[in-house]
């Protein structure tokens, strides 16, 4: 078989010595909230509840406090609720509140994603100076007396984005990137779909978070390396927690020669490791995430997190029968299928052309 594999001590090698502590620092923090949420669980006191909600609301923003001092060190990441102005974020923590939550089904997390993934391509490309426009002219519906058309200014981003390729982590990864596809297209003046690369890539789960390993195949990943060269590489997952993947695959395309222009990772949750490991192994790329998580288990999941996002985006697979790319695409359903159509065309052109 043609693959490459990453192991979590290669990643932990481009770690600085304060970005360990800094770690270490977090962890024992979130090792207090452990104690707490055990309390919360269990008990059945009215009083200890408050008590203990009022020790976790406390700990929960120390911990927030000291991730925007170690995130402000480092300008490559970007957490929304760190760089943007208090009144936004409400309308972020509450969007994560609803994805966290356990009674959350399938087809509202989807809704919530897409959500947040229109709010992490705001915070990316948005931020055009007011004089600097684009105009959108669209013929309406009303025909009495005339044929009505409207006019609306939108950020002028084409530079930023008409270069785009969406480079997919599949599984998970795969919904995400056809939602910042889509807001690429309505933001260019030309309605640019970007092309797709699509890259295999699991963690062996059957190990723990310092034995990992990250594990690219080549032989089920659908992409052209000279279409990625000089390009803007965007890399959409709903969650990053060690790094690895992302990694994995970004190093793999320089170890072949190609030089992108930029390299951006957007994620809904990213655990702090994580960020700190993206930013630390590649060059030249940047971190945009709605929330920033401070620990990871034993097993490489966030804490709190919010499980394994791509199930609860694309439904489980059957162990021994794990769907294609496109059995996820079909299994999107029509509405889906309806509203990212050009993006869907170019997924299956890319799959079936190879």
């Amino acid at each position: 078989m043609n693959k490459v594999v990453l192991k979590a001590q290669d990643l932990d090698g481009y770690l600085t010595a304060g970005d360990v502590a800094a770690i270490d620092r977090m962890d024992g923090m979130f090792r207090h909230a452990m104690v707490e949420f055990n309390i919360l669980a269990t008990t059945k006191s009215d009083a200890e509840r408050s008590r203990e909600e009022g020790k976790l609301i406390e700990l929960y923003n120390s911990m927030g406090g000291l991730m925007q001092e170690i995130t402000r060190q480092e300008p490559r990441i970007k957490v929304y609720s760190f760089v943007t102005p208090p009144e936004n974020h409400g309308e972020a923590s509450r969007l994560i509140a609803k994805l966290r939550d356990v009674r959350t089904q399938r087809q509202e997390f989807v809704y919530y994603t897409q959500r947040a993934f229109e709010l992490l391509f705001n915070l990316a490309y948005g931020g055009a100076r007011a004089a600097d426009k684009n105009y959108l002219i669209v013929r309406t519906p009303v025909g009495i007396p005339v044929q009505n058309f409207a006019v609306h200014k939108i950020p002028n981003v084409d530079v930023k984005i008409d270069n785009s390729v969406m480079c997919v982590m599949l599984r998970g990864a795969l919904l995400p990137s056809i939602i910042m596809s889509k807001e690429i297209q309505e933001y260019s003046s030309k309605g640019y779909v970007t092309p797709f690369a699509l890259f295999k890539i699991k963690r062996d789960d059957t190990k723990n978070e310092e034995t990992m390993e990250y594990i690219l195949d080549l032989d089920r990943s659908y992409f052209d390396l000279g279409n990625l060269d000089g390009r803007d590489l965007i890399f959409a997952d709903p969650m990053n927690a060690t790094g690895g993947s992302l990694v994995t695959v970004v190093k793999y395309i320089l170890d072949q020669g190609v030089k992108p222009r930029s390299i951006s990772c957007f994620n809904v949750i990213s655990a702090l490791k994580g960020a700190l490991r993206v930013v630390r192994s590649v060059e030249n790329l940047n971190v945009f995430t709605l929330w920033m998580d401070p620990a990871l288990n034993e097993m490489a999941y966030i804490m709190p997190g919010l499980g394994d996002a791509g199930d609860r985006i694309n439904g489980a697979d059957e162990h021994e029968r794990p769907r294609d790319i496109l059995q996820l695409v079909a299994d999107y359903g029509s509405n889906i299928s309806n509203l990212y159509r050009s993006q869907i065309q170019r997924i299956e052109e890319t799959v079936l052309r190879r």
